[in-house]
């Protein structure tokens, strides 16, 4: 990066977008890590979690779209720090469930809330105002804590969930949520309401509405992408763990399956972020999804505990990889003037079709008793996700 964007203050903007990340990253998948031994324990169907599971994404997705929208007007640290608070006090309670609409009331719209305020969207907006020239990988450094947040809290909580048990895990998780807020407002030290671009220069703020965005073809070009995205990404997320112990693998090791992919996820994050910075995003997204094909492609044809891993970690460098570039699709498609509402549009999508995904892969579970036809479902939308992000790379480099 240009050396004036390794200021003091610079510097405590990545810092503060990376803790936000990593914390978010981690609470939210830790649900992963005990969606079995939490169902057996309270005698619940994997659906009824894959329920929860669905409504936080759905919840958390329109949240991340109004935090969006409230970052292009006010304080970034109100709303990062609203959102971790609101966030700590939904997963902290799931440590006392015991009905099912305690977990969809506690998981799928407190802690949703909260988790959606303090996420993507507003980190992403606050990175690139402060980062014009260096976007993709200023956004990537930020965005790849959610893979080390992964990695670290998911193998924390891996290794002792057999001593401390699930509800422990969600104390835990609620006792570093609420210690992340002083340390973000500390970090903040300065957004839109009282600084400018590191170079001392605004970045401009010229651009398209939201609705005028939504009236072409590339704005929908990549909300199919990114809806497809979603869907695989959380399908994935929510039971690679499971999945990985009913085909024999011991727990613990299945645990850190879903912890490693967060460092897998590291290193495609920043691949793309760079790649985007040197050619633009339209060619790392549509690498993400031909491996996918092939990722797709390699466990329907084995599910021997070699193929779960390999499957397990190549997904996980594509799973935050297309991350750091809807801000960079939106902006230069459409402009700063409104770049959170329009890319916090997107994530919401993204992440709604990632509920979808989650619910779906644990119904068809509990139907079938397999995840056969799920990896077939997410096999074929790999394909169309190609075909459609090469459409976009087209659009946006036309």
């Amino acid at each position: 990066m240009p050396s004036q964007t390794l200021s003091r203050h610079a510097v405590a903007i990545l810092f503060a977008g990376f803790l936000v990340m990593f914390v978010g990253g981690g609470s939210r998948f830790a649900i992963g890590l005990v969606l079995k031994p939490m169902a057996e324990d309270l005698g619940w169907s994997r659906s009824t979690l894959g329920l929860a599971v669905a409504l936080f994404l759905i919840v958390s997705a329109c949240c991340m779209f109004i935090s969006g929208k409230l970052s292009d007007r006010f304080s970034l640290r109100a709303v990062l720090g609203t959102g971790l608070v609101v966030a700590a006090l939904g997963i902290g309670a799931m440590s006392i469930v015991t009905q099912p609409w305690q977990a969809l009331a506690l998981y799928g719209v407190v802690f949703a809330i909260g988790n959606g305020i303090a996420s993507i969207a507003p980190v992403s907006v606050m990175v690139s105002r402060w980062f014009p020239g260096r976007t993709g990988l200023a956004n990537a450094i930020t965005t790849s804590g959610v893979g080390v947040g992964q990695l670290l809290i998911i193998a924390s909580l891996a290794a002792a969930l057999t001593d401390i048990g699930w509800r422990s895990v969600y104390v835990w998780l609620g006792i570093v949520n609420i210690a992340l807020v002083p340390l973000v407002i500390f970090a903040i030290v300065r957004d839109k309401t009282d600084a400018a671009a590191p170079s001392g220069t605004p970045a401009p703020a010229q651009g398209a509405t939201l609705g005028e965005a939504m009236r072409t073809a590339k704005f929908w070009l990549m909300v199919a992408v990114y809806a497809i995205c979603g869907f695989q990404d959380f399908f994935v997320a929510t039971h690679v763990v499971a999945f990985a112990q009913d085909r024999g693998v011991d727990t613990l090791f299945a645990g850190n399956l879903l912890a490693l992919m967060g460092l897998t996820g590291v290193a495609g994050v920043i691949a793309a972020g760079l790649w985007s910075d040197r050619s633009g995003p339209g060619r790392a997204t549509l690498f993400c999804f031909v491996l996918r094909i092939a990722i797709f492609g390699l466990i329907l044809y084995d599910q021997s505990t070699l193929s779960v891993a390999v499957f397990a970690l190549l997904f996980g460098t594509t799973f935050w990889l297309t991350a750091p570039l809807t801000v960079i699709f939106a902006r230069d498609a459409f402009g700063m003037a409104h770049l959170g509402a329009i890319s916090g549009l997107i994530v919401m999508i993204h992440h709604m079709c990632g509920g979808i995904g989650a619910y779906v892969g644990a119904a068809l579970f509990d139907a079938q008793g397999n995840y056969d036809t799920a990896f077939w479902l997410m096999f074929a939308l790999a394909i169309a996700a190609t075909v459609l992000a090469a459409g976009l790379r087209r659009s946006t480099s036309s």
